[in-house]
């Protein structure tokens, strides 16, 4: 296993996250959870990163929890479960809730967890080679990383109950027919597509994105009214941006924004 388990490479406006422990399937253990919660932070609090990228190394995205290491917890699973879910919590929050977008690039297979943090996306591309799974029964456990909170958003809640309790795997096809993710590509071609989208993403209007991600987030607990308000606050809000400036001034002088050279 290599000593760093996840990379982070800042080019320009663009953050990219990279899962890195492929011996194993980038398979998480407390060191991953730090340390992904670690570059989180940092791509949350960058004022430059304008855009970040997640993805995985090898030929899996992500193959859940580390059962190897629950099986050296000495007999004392819960409490080790408790440090490493906590942490991943924390990490997977962060990059849910930070003022940017976040697209996922998914590899290969993503399990468990995995599946989880393949979900967490703005933007989710996949490769062909992809396939989706559940599987946290199959070893006693139950779900976490928000999957009982995003898959039933995403395809409802049968499909999301029959993923789940009966482990079937879904290929790339049908997850992108079931909506779990934005668009398939060549395995050889992933990379090159995730970042022409994420130059796309970080020459938008960030903080117009990032305050559309808060509300989106807020809109399934949210009555009408609440979310009706919710949507007057960060609109008036956005009306006094220097995006908003530029957008509407590059709008009646027809021409592209530049929404980086304002921010």
């Amino acid at each position: 296993m290599t000593d760093t388990p996840i990379l982070l490479s800042i080019e320009g406006p663009v953050a990219t996250i990279t899962l890195n422990r492929p011996a194993g399937g980038n398979v998480i253990d407390i060191p991953m959870a730090q340390a992904l919660l670690r570059v989180a932070m940092i791509c949350d609090a960058d004022p430059s990163v304008r855009c970040v990228v997640l993805t995985g190394s090898g030929k899996l995205f992500c193959g859940g929890g580390d059962i190897a290491a629950f099986a050296a917890a000495d007999g004392n699973v819960p409490a080790y479960l408790n440090e490493l879910v906590g942490l991943w919590h924390m990490a997977v929050s962060r990059l849910m809730r930070m003022p940017k977008p976040l697209l996922v690039l998914v590899n290969g297979p993503a399990a468990g967890a995995g599946l989880s943090l393949a979900l967490a996306g703005d933007l989710v591309i996949a490769a062909r080679s992809a396939h989706f799974t559940a599987a946290h029964s199959l070893v006693g456990l139950t779900p976490d990383g928000g999957l009982t909170w995003l898959l039933p958003r995403l395809v409802g809640l049968r499909r999301a109950t029959d993923m789940i309790v009966t482990n079937r795997r879904v290929s790339a096809e049908e997850a992108l027919s079931i909506g779990l993710v934005s668009s398939l590509v060549e395995e050889s071609d992933l990379m090159a597509e995730g970042m022409k989208q994420a130059a796309g993403l970080a020459a938008s209007a960030t903080s117009a994105i990032g305050a559309i991600r808060s509300l989106l987030l807020e809109s399934s607990s949210s009555s009408l009214e609440d979310q009706l308000a919710r949507e007057m606050r960060h609109i008036v809000t956005a009306g006094g941006t220097a995006e908003c400036r530029e957008g509407v001034t590059a709008f009646l002088d027809r021409r592209k924004p530049d929404f980086a050279g304002v921010s």
